[in-house]
């Protein structure tokens, strides 16, 4: 104990984030600082405790036996500093803050022109990065700590990471209204014998539209595949394909203008649109405000 009470408070919160997180870069993210902050205050600490702290073992930080026995001191010290040491709030009209998003063309389509409009108005200083990956990929960049938020359709998994559905979706088939010459609806036979769009990011895709078939012993033909949702509708336009994506993303009313929007003739599953976060955000004011802003903008 006598140890820790010699240590200047902002190093023991270093120090904490630290031997939580084993892992310079996240520590860095959890607290907010730079990574050279960061690294500096490892620097630090391992002069005053005469101990290295954390030590690289194949091509990753692992705390030291003295440093994981310092964890239970540390926590109770920082539980009795708790009210002094709290997160400051975060105001949007006055915060300098960079958020880090993830999400498909599709979260795009639905999320950015009106997250943009808000920032824009309500957080002026606050600026976005957004990029796009892989379900599996954007799961790892959060536990990573490289982004704050992704947007998705995830499956229930690790405890460390936290979810939120946004809304639920379903599946609707388009096909250009010309190449269907009137009809009102799409048999399975003739769904089956038409050539078709898949949005997959790669051709190895398993997507829930094969799945729905694969239970029916049915097999459709993709003849176009392409890795971004909202662009697929414009590909039916004068031809003999069909399109069976997330309902939101299909144009609606005088929009859909020589398309003929159908409900798919085989029963696939709805799915949940979430918002993943990892739990070292869960009370970090901003991260709070982010989360909430996007849940109000997907409600609708």
């Amino acid at each position: 104990m006598n140890n820790l009470v010699a240590i200047d408070l902002n190093l023991l919160v270093v120090l904490d984030a630290l031997l939580a997180e084993q892992h310079v870069s996240r520590a860095a993210l959890r607290l907010n600082k730079s990574q050279p902050a960061v690294s500096h205050a490892l620097g630090r600490l391992r002069l005053l405790l005469d101990d290295p702290l954390l030590v690289r073992r194949g091509g990753k930080l692992l705390a030291t036996p003295f440093a994981r026995s310092l964890a239970p001191e540390l926590a109770a010290v920082l539980t009795q500093l708790q009210a002094l040491l709290t997160l400051p709030g975060f105001d949007p009209a006055t915060a300098q803050r960079t958020f880090r998003l993830a999400m498909s063309d599709y979260g795009a389509a639905l999320l950015l022109p009106r997250l943009t409009k808000l920032l824009r108005t309500e957080a002026p200083l606050c600026d976005l990065v957004v990029s796009q990956a892989g379900r599996e990929m954007m799961q790892s960049q959060v536990i990573e700590g490289d982004i704050d938020l992704a947007l998705g359709v995830f499956p229930d998994g690790r405890a460390d990471v936290q979810a939120q559905v946004l809304f639920s979706e379903d599946f609707i088939s388009v096909a250009d209204r010309a190449s269907f010459a009137g009809a009102t609806t799409c048999s399975l036979a003739d769904y089956l014998a038409r050539p078709h769009i898949l949005v997959a990011l790669n051709a190895e895709s398993t997507s829930e539209i094969e799945t729905a078939l694969g239970h029916l012993g049915a097999f459709r033909r993709n003849a176009v595949i392409v890795p971004h949702w909202h662009m697929a509708v414009d590909l039916v336009r004068g031809t003999d394909l069909i399109l069976t994506v997330a309902r939101r993303i299909v144009p609606v009313g005088d929009q859909t203008g020589g398309l003929f929007v159908f409900k798919p003739p085989v029963d696939i599953p709805s799915f949940a649109f979430r918002q993943i976060w990892h739990q070292r955000r869960d009370n970090d004011p901003a991260h709070i405000w982010l989360r909430q802003t996007v849940a109000r903008l997907l409600s609708d």
